[in-house]
């Protein structure tokens, strides 16, 4: 795993990334299911996530439910979805999925700095979404 940090304009972020022994394509099928996030997103969801319109909701294990959304289905690997916690503004998350050898792809997780956030927070956050892409992961190279 791999973590870049940014703080030259605006708040911080942070580059999250997990090399895979998969087929991009497969990796981001997996990924960009809602109904599998609680097979390695321990960070987004505890329990089965459910549609409702144009949104999932997911049960959170910090902010309680939570509406979702996705980028639509597309070829390049984008996984960004918005996650709008109970009484908290609406969070972007750019998420990528992205081919780089035959069989071999690389996870990337851009965590974006939220205002609410210490330093303390920001490293909690980090750490957690790193666990949970070595859990898709294994998920992924189990087959």
């Amino acid at each position: 795993m791999k973590q870049q940090t940014s703080e030259t304009h605006g708040a911080p972020s942070r580059v999250i990334t997990q090399r895979v022994a998969c087929d991009w394509r497969r990796a981001y099928k997996v990924a960009a299911d809602p109904a599998r996030l609680p097979e390695w997103a321990s960070g987004l969801s505890r329990s089965a996530v459910l549609p409702q319109g144009d949104y999932w909701i997911v049960r959170t294990p910090e902010s309680g439910d939570a509406r979702m959304r996705f980028a639509p289905p597309n070829d390049f690997g984008v996984l960004d979805h918005w996650v709008a916690p109970e009484d908290v503004p609406e969070v972007y998350v750019p998420f990528r999925v992205i081919g780089v050898a035959p069989g071999v792809c690389e996870l990337q997780f851009t965590l974006l700095r939220q205002p609410h956030m210490d330093d303390a927070a920001f490293e909690r956050d980090a750490e957690w979404i790193a666990r949970d892409l070595q859990s898709l992961q294994r998920l992924l190279e189990a087959g």
